[in-house]
């Protein structure tokens, strides 16, 4: 039988960005420890990285709340779904219109202590 780990999670549902800009900071930040994952975060130049940023920090304020050692965390799994789109029509030339998908996503983080 497995061992139970104690992890603590955050998701943020409906996050108004496209799941692929999303993936783009995700892939920066996955597997690392918590304080280098926020470094990298206020580093970026991207809208993203401020709606995964919040994440994190809310799952780091979960870990404090269950009592884990937050000089010990690291992102054990990180994800963004998809989520519903939004179809919009723009006016384009000759009577004609263009569909529009605004993106959603639903972003999900773990943190898992390091042994």
């Amino acid at each position: 039988m497995a061992t139970t780990t104690n992890e603590a999670k955050a998701v943020l549902r409906y996050a108004r960005t496209s799941p692929t800009k999303a993936r783009q900071v995700i892939n920066l930040i996955r597997g690392k420890d918590v304080a280098t994952a926020l470094a990298v975060l206020q580093g970026l130049n991207k809208r993203a990285a401020r709606i995964v940023e919040n994440v994190l920090k809310s799952a780091i304020a979960n870990a404090e709340n269950k009592g884990m050692d937050i000089d010990n965390l690291y992102i054990k799994e990180i994800k963004a779904d998809d989520g519903p789109r939004l179809k919009r029509y723009m006016p384009r030339a000759y009577g004609r219109a263009t569909m529009i998908k605004r993106r959603y996503s639903h972003i999900t983080i773990k943190l898992a202590e390091r042994q």
